[in-house]
């Protein structure tokens, strides 16, 4: 099942699986900062979850393709509604960080709302050139310590 392009610029440039990792690996105070933001004008929020626990962490065997639990990793997750649009936000991060899990489920919702979209869509931007870039400075490092081995 594809998701449905809509006229909503953040829908239109992001699904919605891209927009939410790209959320849950953004910097902290950028995302807590663009939520304050939005929810200043998005209206009242119903919190439904906010806590932390611990979730399987899955990974794929690149040897055989199959799927396994590697153990477990600490997760804060937020659900909230906002009933004056009927709209429901998501989020969930790796760690102990519960504002950030509610600042990603209150810019989700918001998503869902076509509210802000101009703000939405300049933070995923900015946050999806700022990961890509630490990805590169990532594999500079790793291309530093790599080794050429000679065979005999």
């Amino acid at each position: 099942m594809t998701e449905e392009k809509t006229g909503n610029p953040v829908s239109a440039s992001y699904t919605h699986a891209q927009a939410l990792e790209i959320l849950a690996a953004a910097r902290p105070a950028t995302i807590k900062a663009a939520a304050e933001k939005v929810l200043d004008t998005l209206g009242e929020v119903d919190v439904v979850v906010n806590r932390t626990g611990l979730a399987m962490l899955p990974l794929i065997d690149t040897v055989r393709g199959t799927a396994f639990h590697l153990g477990e990793v600490l997760v804060s997750e937020a659900h909230i509604r906002v009933p004056d649009r009927t709209v429901e936000g998501y989020g969930a991060v790796v760690g102990r960080d519960l504002e950030h899990a509610m600042a990603m489920a209150i810019i989700d919702a918001a998503i869902a709302a076509g509210h802000r979209a101009d703000l939405i869509l300049e933070l995923l931007d900015a946050e999806r050139r700022h990961q890509q870039e630490e990805d590169q400075q990532l594999l500079k490092k790793v291309e530093a310590t790599r080794v050429q081995m000679e065979t005999f």
